[in-house]
């Protein structure tokens, strides 16, 4: 039975137990169900067709995209589609471990924005008061919140995506080929094209593990991460080890193994400076 044959009850069914191992019950009945199938079998695809997506759809998206929740109303949140191909290569040739930036139909960068706060404040004559961390999370989750509803949208119209956060790797690189001016800043990238291929659903931590009634707890942390380590290798385990020559080869290499070795060397740790220069303190 194909994905189309199959009920969006067993949809679910089927996309919970390969994402989380275990055994979820579902109601045929239950409201949305058809759209709850599809977020449930969400999965990052990075191989497209040549086939283009027409403006008109990709405006369309956008649209959706930034009707998303926005704090206080403040919409601390811009897409920026890099049509420009030298541009584009430009940037990837900083990226050289994703090719499919380049291979997409549509590259969007997502961007937080606090600068037209600031304007405003100008043109109405008021102070600017808010200088501290809060203001820049508050534009970064804004603009996470907007990629999130397009990959949405964007998956409701038959296309794929992949988010790519790596476009902060070469933070200085993006800024001046996008021009970002002070008070805006890329939070991340977003391949986008009809898929040429089914990809997977990736599995992630139980349940147990993220969430929490009424207060946080790590009960059998460790005892549930080495069972998903065991669980994910069994359904998609990793083609490489990461820094070998440092670490050496792993008898097994999970995913806690591939986390601790990504995390054991500083990773963007320029990005506090480089947002600075943007014009927030962070204080």
């Amino acid at each position: 039975m194909n994905k189309s044959e199959k009920s969006p009850a067993d949809r679910i069914t089927a996309a919970c137990n390969t994402r989380y191992g275990e055994a979820f019950t579902v109601t045929p009945e239950q409201s949305g169900i058809a759209e709850l199938a599809r977020i449930a079998e969400h999965r990052s695809l990075r191989r497209y067709r040549p086939d283009p997506v027409s403006p008109d759809l990709l405006r369309l998206l956008c649209a959706c995209a930034l009707s998303a929740p926005t704090k206080s109303d403040l919409q601390q949140a811009d897409i920026i589609h890099v049509a420009d191909a030298a541009k584009r290569r430009r940037i990837v040739a900083h990226l050289p471990e994703m090719p499919w930036i380049l291979d997409a139909p549509v590259f969007l960068v997502f961007c937080g924005n606090n600068r037209r706060i600031r304007h405003i404040g100008e043109w109405r004559g008021k102070p600017f008061a808010n200088e501290h961390l809060d203001h820049f999370m508050n534009a970064a989750v804004d603009a996470g919140i907007v990629m999130m509803n397009f990959i949405s949208a964007a998956e409701a119209a038959g296309l794929g995506t992949c988010p790519i956060s790596a476009i902060r790797n070469a933070i200085d690189t993006v800024s001046r080929e996008l021009e970002l001016p002070e008070g805006v800043f890329p939070v991340a990238g977003l391949c986008v094209g009809y898929p040429a291929a089914s990809g997977h659903i990736s599995p992630r931590l139980p349940l147990d593990v993220t969430v929490h009634t009424d207060r946080y707890d790590e009960t059998r942390l460790r005892e549930h991460v080495d069972a998903y380590d065991q669980r994910r290798n069994a359904n998609h385990p990793y083609g490489k080890q990461r820094r070998i020559k440092q670490f050496g080869a792993a008898e097994f290499y999970g995913w806690s193994e591939d986390k601790a070795r990504q995390y054991a060397e500083p990773e963007r740790a320029d990005f506090g400076a480089y947002i600075r220069r943007q014009g927030f303190s962070l204080k």
